[in-house]
């Protein structure tokens, strides 16, 4: 089968949830014997849409990549301007394009080959409601169409415009029940395929001695957050959090690994360690007390699932739902509401090593059940042999 992706951004560098999602499943199903296609632009950063990769035809790990340029970069502070002001003001349906133009990626060439070249294709996919990609996307094409949202509960799912992008999919693929369940309240999916499926965890198995520990000079008992380190990750918060926390601990450190977009405290009982590669990410995981996953607004949270396949509970805000619902549905960590709740259940943590052992062991049977990397594939090939079945009804 050939599967067209359209998606913002796409590469080796690029560690954005939905634009990783996207790599993951592109390679997992063309190594299963899929001819996949990527259709997205230049960029590299969401925050500028600066054309830095070379435009047209390349290959990565077995997928075909398309790269159109971007006509124009953004200019992120009058985005926020004009975004707070159309989240909180009467305006017109052509204020809400407007609004789409400035968050782009303004690609209009994306478009144009993608409306030429859709019948060489069986099935296009399209990552992430949110940018201008998906929508003019969407709205050019007619072919079999699935949209996997990668939503959480935000202003911008709240224009009128939005209730065009969730129309035209004719499936949809959620990362969580907790993600359906919320997009179920403000679009109506009667008549549309539905699964929830998310994405495929590969499963380390670190029977070896870890060296995390050594390399890094890290000898006490940690925290770790992975991911981009900014305040819309909720980092600024857990930061206060944690230097509240330590004020009366002084027995505990927080671990930041990722890209560093805020700057952060100078304090001895915190250590900023930068990228490192996957299998120290993995090793330090599983020599975490716990990883807190800070933000309020996710999808999935794929740091969240690596964490539990190596055993390791995780803390999540109570107030991101498909989070709340990993650790419900798992029973493989614990929520806060606040700074109160994170100093107790850091507490627990440590004082209780066999609730610790417990969950850990939950969080991993959780996500060989859940997300796997073979239950995954197997939804998305009932996915393609559905829509199949759909076009020879069509044409009888």
């Amino acid at each position: 089968m050939k599967i067209a992706f359209i998606v913002q951004r796409y590469g080796e560098e690029v560690m954005g949830g939905s634009e990783l999602h996207c790599r993951q499943i592109a390679e997992r199903l063309a190594e299963a014997g899929h001819r996949c296609a990527v259709f997205t632009t230049t960029a590299k950063s969401y925050i500028t849409w600066k054309n830095e990769y070379d435009e047209g035809k390349s290959e990565l790990n077995g997928v075909l990549v398309r790269r159109f340029s971007v006509d124009r970069e953004r200019d992120m502070e009058a985005f926020n301007r004009y975004s707070d002001w159309i989240f909180h003001n009467p305006h017109q349906p052509e204020d809400e394009i407007d609004w789409l133009e400035k968050q782009g990626p303004v690609c209009p060439s994306l478009v144009q080959a993608l409306s030429r070249e859709e019948s060489d294709f069986d099935v296009l996919v399209f990552f992430t409601y949110l940018y201008y990609t998906t929508y003019w996307g969407l709205k050019n094409v007619k072919g079999k169409r699935v949209l996997v949202p990668t939503a959480h509960d935000e202003p911008p799912l709240h224009l009128d415009l939005m209730k065009e992008v969730f129309s035209r999919p004719l499936a949809f693929m959620f990362n969580t029940t907790a993600e359906k369940e919320m997009l179920s309240r403000l679009f109506s999916f009667e008549g549309k395929y539905q699964e929830v499926v998310g994405v495929g965890v590969d499963i380390p198995r670190l029977d070896s001695p870890l060296f995390f520990r050594e390399k890094y000079g890290i000898f006490s008992p940690f925290v770790l957050y992975a991911g981009r380190i900014e305040p819309g990750k909720g980092c600024r918060e857990l930061l206060e959090y944690f230097e509240r926390y330590v004020q009366r601990r002084r027995d505990l450190l927080l671990v930041l690994i990722g890209k560093k977009l805020m700057d952060l405290p100078d304090h001895p009982q915190i250590r900023y360690l930068g990228f490192v590669p996957s299998e120290d990410k993995s090793e330090a995981m599983a020599e975490a007390l716990v990883t807190v996953h800070p933000s309020h607004f996710e999808s999935l949270c794929m740091a969240a699932l690596e964490s539990l396949s190596v055993k390791t509970p995780i803390l999540v805000q109570e107030s991101t739902l498909p989070l709340k619902q990993h650790i419900l549905s798992g029973k493989c960590g614990l929520y806060y509401s606040g700074s109160e709740d994170f100093t107790a259940a850091l507490d627990l943590f440590q004082k209780d090593p066999k609730m610790r052992e417990n969950m850990g062991k939950n969080g991993m049977d959780y996500v060989e059940k859940e997300y796997s990397w073979p239950v995954v594939l197997d939804k998305y090939e009932k996915l393609f042999s559905f829509l199949m079945q759909q076009e020879k009804s069509y044409y009888r």
